[in-house]
């Protein structure tokens, strides 16, 4: 049991945010496998053999104790922030503490060339391993990419929600299965593991992340900032396309064949936009079939700033087998 001190007070500067570099960094955990494989087997089975093709990348991440590197997942400084700004502050990281986290790992192990490098010449090992993070993820990431904000989007909206229907505690309560907060600190349920930390003087950022899958991350002495990753309500559906089941005919014929496109689309958030742009159609037509599917309980329209993210209900997912 790991307890880490979070009190009421600290709820006032707890803040949520979706990290594309928590996605990437989960994304190679995932990779290694674990409880979720079965999840993911077709995106690691595409992935997984690629990853020679970033040599730096792949030596940074997949080191012999398994570690990532702080400096590649400082706290987003906006809820939404693009790949291009978080590795702009990525960029920022003193050279000296940048080969500091990555020659650490390879400690008393032989390192390889792509390693070594950060030791005599940090600034261009460091410039390529962000180029082969921009490659990795228009690779691996960007086709899911939709699905995992959308999907963050929709968790976020929806404990925003409950927080102001119920209480602030609803940020928290029930996170997580491995997590459970008493009141004075976030208690993080590992078998094999002990420890107590504190936010010293930082605020906690939420990040709801699609590749966290099963596991929850602690980041807990950054020096930027404190961490939890964890993955956000309806996370199996971003390696689950939408798909009409055996009852195509009869759903289409119930609620006609646009509108169970619609619904089946919506096994992850969408906002209008995006089921416009799937589907081809126009934004009007797009709005009157999410407002007609949510009127009929089939699904759900949460706020995520600016954007109406809908998404199935438990009915809705019975509806299309989903």
């Amino acid at each position: 049991m790991i307890e880490w001190e979070f009190g009421a007070a600290d709820l006032a500067g707890l803040r949520f945010a979706h990290s594309p570099m928590a996605e990437v960094v989960a994304s190679v955990f995932a990779l290694r496998g674990g409880s979720d494989t079965w999840l993911q087997a077709s995106w690691r089975a595409r992935t997984a053999p690629m990853l020679p093709n970033w040599p730096t990348f792949a030596a940074v991440l997949t080191g012999p104790r398994g570690y990532a590197p702080d400096f590649l997942t400082p706290p987003p400084r906006t809820g939404r922030p693009t790949l291009a700004q978080e590795l702009a502050a990525v960029a920022e990281t003193p050279l000296d503490q940048v080969a500091e986290q990555v020659l650490a790992p390879w400690t008393g192990h032989d390192a390889p060339a792509e390693i070594d490098r950060f030791a005599s010449d940090p600034r261009s090992a460091l410039a390529a391993l962000l180029a082969e993070i921009r490659a990795y993820f228009a690779v691996a990431i960007q086709p899911l990419w939709p699905r995992l904000r959308g999907t963050a989007d929709a968790e976020i909206a929806t404990r925003a929600r409950a927080a102001a229907e119920h209480g602030a505690r609803m940020f928290v309560d029930e996170l997580h299965p491995k997590l459970w907060w008493n009141g004075t600190a976030l208690l993080l349920r590992y078998p094999h593991k002990q420890g107590q930390w504190s936010l010293d003087g930082h605020n906690l950022t939420l990040l709801p992340t699609g590749f966290a899958g099963t596991e929850i991350y602690a980041i807990p002495d950054s020096l930027t900032g404190r961490t939890l990753w964890y993955a956000p309500r309806g996370h199996g559906n971003i390696w689950t396309p939408g798909r009409l089941s055996v009852t195509t005919a009869q759903l289409a014929a119930l609620l006609g064949p646009t509108r169970a496109a619609v619904l089946v689309l919506l096994a992850a958030p969408h906002s209008t936009g995006d089921v416009a742009a799937r589907l081809g159609l126009a934004t009007g037509t797009a709005s009157h079939h999410l407002t007609t599917l949510r009127d009929a309980g089939l699904a759900t329209a949460d706020r995520a700033g600016r954007r109406l993210l809908y998404q199935r209900t438990p009915l809705g997912d019975r509806l299309t087998g989903g």
